[in-house]
């Protein structure tokens, strides 16, 4: 049996004041296993973040499921509680966007084709 890393931390920066969950190779299947750290991290980042602007990088994963919207869902309500909270997500692949689409999330969270108009979306007051 090949064994897995057991803990997976995606790399979080802070562009333009917007912090960046950048969800890299390792993410590309979003499946139970990985979904227990990143339920951790998500949910700190969205207690942490100042200004509590948060944009996910979804640009290497192709795919997620039910469980992986429940974690957006949870950190885009804890977002939206804080003042000016905001919540995007870049790089969605077709599938991805589909189950979006599907589950009309497409019409709460935006998106965009990549990091940078999502950075410079949340970045601006009259957007997002």
């Amino acid at each position: 049996m090949e064994s897995m890393p057991r803990s997976t931390v995606p790399e979080i920066i802070q562009d333009k004041g917007v912090t960046v969950i950048a969800l890299g190779p390792e993410y590309e299947n979003l499946d139970e296993h990985i979904l227990d750290d990143l339920r951790d991290v998500f949910q700190e980042l969205s207690e942490s973040a100042d200004p509590p602007w948060v944009v996910v990088d979804l640009a290497n994963t192709k795919f997620f499921g039910s469980s992986f919207l429940e974690i957006l869902f949870r950190m885009w309500n804890h977002l939206h509680s804080r003042d000016g909270g905001r919540l995007a997500l870049s790089g969605l692949t077709p599938y991805c966007a589909e189950v979006l689409a599907i589950t009309h999330l497409d019409t709460l969270w935006p998106t965009f084709p990549d990091r940078s108009l999502a950075v410079t979306a949340l970045h601006s007051p009259s957007q997002a």
